[in-house]
């Protein structure tokens, strides 16, 4: 692809959940509901799921420390496995797979138009997910913008999960991009890792469960969410 020098970037890869969706309120949520449905009115078990996914019961979120909230669907399975030793944790994740795909999707900005108008200005845009592909095409599904990607990877589809640049990198070589003209979009530091590490630039959002503070060390820019991107991007 010919870069165009108009604007910073060829090619916009998002995370999904925290950035194109928002966390707490899809994430949160699901979340209180399959530890509501695992513990089946046993309280303990109720108390060891939560404790085990680092979520608070009483505010109905999960906390900042949580390993589900930038890990792999299968690091999710293992927390729960934690406090459900009567399943395995294949088991767990097919469930955790299924249920998640059927959660409602909140947008931090409305998708459609905010992604057509970048396509319109050229712009290749992909998304890498920590979670499944499967749960990834389900959520793009729901909103209606599967065929605004050109890319779109799990943590499954075969090229890694972030942190790791490889995801990255197989969004550069499938739409022939230098990394270098290429931002990795993401509400956390797993994913700006992933894009430093991959040579490409790096913009964090606060729509999901980092701080300001959390994000600036690893991105060239912070905003609130990703409709602020169309601003930033002439050059």
């Amino acid at each position: 692809m010919v870069s165009n020098v108009s604007r910073k970037v060829d090619g916009l890869l998002f995370d999904k959940d925290g950035t194109l969706f928002d966390f707490h309120t899809t994430w949160s949520s699901w979340a209180g509901h399959i530890i509501d449905n695992l513990s089946e009115g046993d309280a303990a078990l109720r108390m060891r799921l939560a404790d085990a996914m680092h979520y608070n019961l009483v505010q109905g979120q999960f906390a900042p420390t949580s390993p589900i909230i930038a890990g792999t669907n299968r690091e999710a399975a293992e927390c729960v496995a934690q406090a459900i030793t009567d399943r395995s944790v294949e088991e767990l994740e097919d469930y955790l797979m299924h249920t998640s795909s059927t959660a409602p999707q909140a947008e931090t900005v409305p998708l459609a138009p905010f992604l057509s108008s970048l396509a319109e200005n050229g712009v290749s845009l992909g998304v890498m997910t920590n979670d499944t592909e499967y749960g990834a095409r389900a959520h793009l599904g729901s909103a209606g913008v599967t065929d605004h990607f050109d890319f779109i990877a799990g943590f499954d589809s075969g090229f890694g999960a972030k942190p790791s640049p490889d995801p990255c990198l197989a969004f550069a070589r499938a739409l022939e991009l230098d990394p270098a003209r290429v931002a990795m979009v993401g509400d956390s530091t797993h994913d700006l890792l992933a894009g430093r590490a991959a040579g490409m630039q790096t913009i964090g959002v606060l729509t999901g469960t980092a701080l300001e503070a959390d994000l600036a060390p690893f991105a060239d820019v912070v905003f609130p969410d990703i409709g602020h991107i169309p601003a930033w991007l002439p050059a």
